[in-house]
């Protein structure tokens, strides 16, 4: 397989190849997870430690599931009563971890950057479960799995982005995985959500919902992210759904075989109909889950053989 990385930080330094040996190898990790023996050893005799700065259901309990199926010895860090809280800063915390000597580290931050830092003071794989506005590789990674299992394809599709671009690290590590898998990419919402400057990574800009998706073959639709507004972005969440939030009229403007995707949490009736939520001929919400825990097996697996090759050349 060809995957040349020690840490997984972000999808921009993953070459075409890389991407196709994470996905492909998650494929066969959702076979085992479908089965009644879900255990593997690939980690086995490995600490894997999750130190999550920021509130997380499905991202921190997919990684936690998907290293204890791979035999980690596997550690939540409290960090709401960690020394941080202290005054201890992130530096010295990494460097106490270090200590311990683990082999993986998830690590999820308000800030941009602090995954990338943390990999440069440790000893182990650092995989990068969401860094401020930055990146969320393993979402993008998921997604792409997602795609690919229902489209058949991975290439040569229309995919719209919908909503808070903005602020969406989900949206920015995806149009860097899509574009590189020669994909064309649409991002749609208010002109305060979306700046135009996104037009010069390469994406199509579209202020009206229904343009946007005009032929679509996947509709991914992000989350308001108030957590990150320091403004008034919309006039009200009321307007916000009639003009943005997913519903049968838009929806009918994409692909007849379009389908729905959002990496939730979901705020219904805000940017999702809950009838299109829960509709499973068209939305891939639950695969979405899914394909979360195969691909993060996959990517920790990938990462811990290179870790294990570079420990024994040093030895």
């Amino acid at each position: 397989m060809s995957f040349r990385q020690n840490h997984l930080l972000g999808i921009e330094p993953l070459a075409p190849d890389e991407i196709t040996a994470i996905l492909d190898l998650a494929d066969d990790y959702v076979t085992l997870n479908r089965s009644e023996a879900k255990d593997a050893d690939a980690l086995k005799g490995l600490t894997q430690v999750n130190m999550f700065f920021e509130n997380s259901t499905r991202t921190q309990s997919s990684f936690e599931i998907a290293g204890k199926r791979l035999g980690a010895h596997v550690m939540n860090m409290a960090m709401e009563a960690s020394s941080i809280k202290k005054g201890e800063t992130l530096i010295d915390t990494a460097l106490t971890i270090n200590a311990m000597h683990p082999d993986l580290l998830v690590v999820r931050h308000p800030h941009s950057g602090a995954a990338d830092l943390l990999s440069q003071k440790v000893n182990c794989a650092v995989l990068n479960a969401g860094d401020g506005r930055h990146e969320h590789p393993t979402q993008a990674l998921l997604d792409a799995l997602t795609i690919r299992r229902r489209k058949g394809r991975l290439h040569r599709l229309t995919v719209a982005i919908c909503g808070d671009i903005a602020h969406s690290r989900v949206a920015r590590s995806n149009m860097m995985l899509l574009h590189k898998m020669e994909n064309r990419v649409r991002l749609i919402g208010p002109p305060t959500l979306v700046p135009s400057a996104f037009g010069e990574l390469g994406c199509e800009v579209y202020e009206d919902m229904q343009e946007g998706l005009q032929g679509a073959d996947v509709v991914m639709m992000l989350r308001l992210q108030k957590e990150r507004m320091d403004g008034g972005f919309i006039p009200s969440e009321r307007e916000y759904y009639h003009r943005y939030g997913l519903d049968e009229a838009k929806l009918a403007c994409a692909a007849e075989d379009a389908i729905v995707m959002h990496p939730g949490p979901m705020n219904r009736g805000v940017e999702i109909d809950g009838t299109i939520a829960d509709d499973i001929n068209r939305s891939v919400i639950q695969d979405q889950v899914e394909m979360g825990v195969a691909v993060r097996m996959a990517a920790m697996e990938l990462l811990a053989r290179n870790l294990k090759a570079r420990r024994t050349e040093a030895a």
